[in-house]
């Protein structure tokens, strides 16, 4: 039986978290979101998650002051999904934010209000490793649809 591998936080991953948004199209269908997160992730500390070498999984984080950071784009292939994999980025994430003095960690995601099943099952994994609603937003920017604002504290 093979196991995951969480590596601590990184920059310049871009290229390597492009091919997992790629394989995601129910979550990243728009080309436009894709670039923009592209974009960013390089300048960003993010975690990467293998197994046997390859890639199935990153979170990249992002700070919005000294005490509190977002996810700001994460991904998992599909063949993980329920496997641990996210709830163990989260945890490294955690603890790493912790040891910088981050209090708070938030996520946005598609609000209920927008019928789909993927973020229906993306909102309860977020419920299920501790993150409650915030506030949604009709609109935001670059969002086509509600965005779901979710906190947790960071322990």
């Amino acid at each position: 039986m093979t196991t995951f591998v969480v590596h601590q936080p990184a920059e310049d991953l871009a290229s390597r978290c492009e091919p997992i948004l790629r394989a995601l199209p129910d979550w990243f269908g728009a080309e436009g979101a894709i670039e923009e997160y592209v974009a960013h992730i390089d300048a960003l500390p993010t975690l990467m998650v293998t197994e046997d070498g390859t890639d199935i999984g990153f979170l990249t984080l992002k700070f919005n002051g000294d005490q509190s950071a977002d996810a700001y784009v994460l991904g998992v292939l599909s063949d993980r999904h329920r496997g641990g994999v996210g709830k163990a980025m989260f945890e490294a994430a955690e603890r790493w934010l912790a040891e910088r003095g981050v209090r708070f960690l938030q996520v946005k995601t598609v609000g209920a209000s927008h019928s789909c099943s993927n973020y229906e099952k993306t909102r309860l994994f977020y419920k299920g490793i501790g993150f409650t609603e915030l506030e949604t937003f009709d609109t935001m920017h670059n969002w086509p649809c509600p965005c779901l604002v979710m906190i947790k504290t960071v322990d």
